[in-house]
């Protein structure tokens, strides 16, 4: 069964035009956000194969988009368009 992903836009909607204007604007926010639906990606591929949430790997990749998650909301909430 495939795990939906986790698209700022999805997690955040009533960011949604934020995230698109720091998308164009800002190329810090870009990469992050690629960062953050790469580690989405292969997080999503791990759970879809049944890895134990005790894997130390799983656990470090879910820490790193939790942090880059918070990081992108704050980004995306205080922006002024």
């Amino acid at each position: 069964m495939a795990i939906p992903s986790r698209t700022l836009e999805t997690e955040f909607p009533d960011l949604a035009d934020s995230i698109r204007h720091l998308i164009q604007d800002s190329i810090q926010f870009k990469n992050n956000r690629d960062v953050y639906h790469r580690l989405d990606k292969a997080i999503r591929g791990l759970e879809e194969r049944g890895v134990a949430t005790d894997d130390e790997h799983f656990r470090e990749l879910k820490t790193q988009r939790a942090r880059l998650k918070d990081q992108l909301y704050r980004q995306a909430k205080n922006h002024r368009h």
